[in-house]
């Protein structure tokens, strides 16, 4: 009987969690296509010198990292067919330290832009974009 009756809670518990993780939108997130170059060169009367480095600074996996952290009501998904908001978030390189912004652009199923912005760190830029697909996703009628 104990067994029985455990193994109808632990079903009842597995479809409570699909139930709400059925619930939750789905995100997903935009490959990040940042770039950052940097350099220097100097010269004296006698020689010259410098130096240019730098390339793709992909931000993806960050932005992922920070939405599971910062949102997690979604459901971050690698299967754009599957989602139900699409988040575009461009790390913006070639700047010295405080003056780079992370600029975001939010989009539903459809395509819609609903919101877009720019911020100071990326975490900031996910929590914008987080509150605009929440309040979206409040504001959609529900499936019964």
């Amino acid at each position: 009987m104990k067994v029985v009756t455990l193994t109808l809670l632990c079903a009842i518990s597995v479809a409570a969690i699909a139930q709400e993780e059925k619930q939750k939108p789905r995100v997903f997130i935009s490959d990040s296509q940042s770039w950052e170059m940097a350099g220097g060169f100097a010269a004296t009367k006698d020689a010259a010198a410098g130096h240019v480095h730098g390339g793709a600074r992909p931000q993806t996996a960050e932005i992922i990292k920070t939405f599971g952290k910062k949102c997690p009501e979604v459901i971050v998904t690698m299967k754009q067919e599957k989602a139900d908001y699409v988040v575009l978030m461009e790390h913006e390189g070639g700047k010295p330290g405080l003056r780079k912004d992370n600029k975001f652009a939010l989009f539903n199923g459809e395509g819609d832009a609903i919101e877009s912005g720019s911020t100071r760190s990326i975490g900031s830029a996910v929590k914008d974009a987080c509150e605009a697909l929440l309040t979206d996703w409040q504001a959609k009628p529900k499936e019964k």
